[in-house]
């Protein structure tokens, strides 16, 4: 049987609901997120986005190309209380909702439990209760796998739909540029224009040895994806596969003992989440931003799972002390704790 994904992906999420509900914000350049000097936006209306203004940017980057732009500050608990009323009408069509983000999701509507007559008119009917019940718009797309429905979101945004219907993917891969396509990033796509890469057509001109030799692993997936197929299943409650944390300076970390101690306020952060859900990871992640901006990280798998927080200290500060003595000042510090194993995770690990 032809599986039927939708794509369920709000619009400009996190701004559109500060518009929302303080209506003196709308039809303005919205930015949330921090104005200060290392303030960085975290989403962007269209209104803001019109002018270049994009999220991960920083806010003087953005204050530059619209000096109108409106900041305010994240409110992730009225997010994360819209994102569960948006999740609620998700199921009551299908069991099988995989949430990628407090804002975009993929459902499996393959068993038509509501009797509507076609996976369009479905998500149309869900995009219409969105609106309805939380104010907000949402776009989506549907198709027979995961990629050309994440693909197909995109097309017609804000607060619209596109329909990939099988037999239809192969063409439409073809003509996007392969910047377009998930899992393949600007530095990647940057590589693939390099070596006459540039639609999804010339990506599978080029055969799985090919891709391989100059992408490594993720090379078999692009051989997939130019041809417009994903056998992926929607997965209901993905098992979390990461905790992190992160923090942008107002003024830059110059000495080893402010790096440590940006370090532990990050793994406090992580540890406080295992806690919290009994998740323990083995890789212990470090990433460092310096002030021109130029990004490392640091990495160490551990045989068995971190078992306390003097633990991820002792892994996390070996990690950073590696940057020592510093380049440059640290504007950015980042931990992960990554690779968990639920049967590991089911019993508390010892070290010897």
């Amino acid at each position: 049987m032809t599986r039927k994904i939708i794509h369920v992906d709000m619009d400009a999420f996190y701004a559109s609901v500060e518009q929302r509900d303080d209506p003196s914000l709308r039809g303005r350049p919205l930015a949330v997120g921090g104005s200060s000097g290392r303030g960085v936006v975290a989403a962007a209306s269209y209104e803001a986005r019109s002018f270049g203004v994009r999220s991960a940017m920083p806010s003087v980057t953005a204050l530059r190309r619209c000096p109108d732009l409106v900041f305010v500050p994240p409110r992730f608990d009225v997010y994360r209380a819209v994102s569960a009323q948006i999740r609620a009408i998700f199921h009551d069509y299908t069991p099988l909702v995989e949430p990628l983000s407090l804002d975009e999701a993929y459902l499996d509507v393959t068993e038509n439990l509501r009797g509507l007559n076609s996976a369009t008119e479905t998500a149309k009917e869900i995009r219409a209760r969105i609106l309805e019940i939380t104010g907000l718009t949402a776009s989506a797309g549907i198709s027979y796998n995961k990629f050309l429905a994440k693909l197909a979101s995109d097309q017609n945004k804000p607060n619209g739909q596109c329909v990939i219907p099988p037999g239809a993917g192969l063409d439409f891969v073809a003509t996007l540029p392969v910047g377009r396509f998930h899992g393949i990033g600007p530095k990647t796509a940057e590589k693939m224009n390099r070596l006459g890469i540039l639609t999804g057509a010339d990506l599978r001109a080029h055969d799985l040895h090919f891709l391989q030799g100059h992408f490594g692993k993720a090379g078999a997936w692009y051989h997939t994806i130019a041809r417009g197929e994903d056998d992926r299943q929607v997965t209901p409650d993905r098992p979390r596969k990461s905790s992190g944390s992160e923090t942008t300076y107002e003024t830059d970390l110059i000495t080893p003992e402010e790096v440590e101690a940006g370090v532990r306020a990050m793994a406090d952060d992580v540890w406080a989440w295992c806690e919290k859900s009994g998740g323990r990871g083995r890789t212990v992640t470090v990433k460092a931003r310096y002030a021109d901006f130029r990004q490392v990280t640091r990495s160490r798998t551990r045989a068995s799972p971190v078992a306390d927080k003097a633990a991820l200290y002792d892994v996390s500060l070996s990690l950073v002390r590696t940057l020592f003595p510093l380049r440059a000042g640290i504007r950015l510090i980042g931990v992960t704790l990554s690779t968990f194993d639920a049967e590991e995770d089911a019993t508390p690990q010892f070290d010897l």
